[in-house]
């Protein structure tokens, strides 16, 4: 299937391909502040509407992994990082996806505090 989203203002825009059979909530620092709900896909999976420079990139603690927000509305889209076998992700915030019923999306916790 695939998801359009966006953040607020609209200047972020993109398009994602996949089942979104769960989401993420992480406790770490920068999680709980957001409260995103997290879609893993490949990053080839995901495509951007927008020119890749309307999103500007927040990096913390290892700067593993590059938050992605819009300088104008602050809210953030999506991140990219890779996974454990080195191949490119992106960790969607489900909250931005338009049409989608979040109430019926399982939940996993993950407990990125202690890490």
């Amino acid at each position: 299937m695939k998801y359009e989203g966006s953040c607020h203002c609209g200047r972020v825009k993109f398009e994602a391909e996949g089942d979104i059979a769960s989401a993420m909530a992480c406790n770490c620092s920068m999680c709980q502040r957001r409260g995103s709900l997290l879609w893993f896909v490949p990053r080839d999976a995901m495509r951007l509407l927008t020119p890749e420079e309307n999103a500007n990139t927040y990096l913390f603690n290892k700067h593993a992994i590059k938050h992605r927000f819009c300088p104008v509305c602050g809210i953030q889209p999506y991140s990219e990082a890779t996974n454990p076998k080195g191949e490119p992700m992106a960790a969607i915030n489900i909250r931005c996806i338009e049409g989608i019923d979040l109430e019926a999306v399982p939940v996993t916790h993950f407990d990125g505090r202690s890490r």
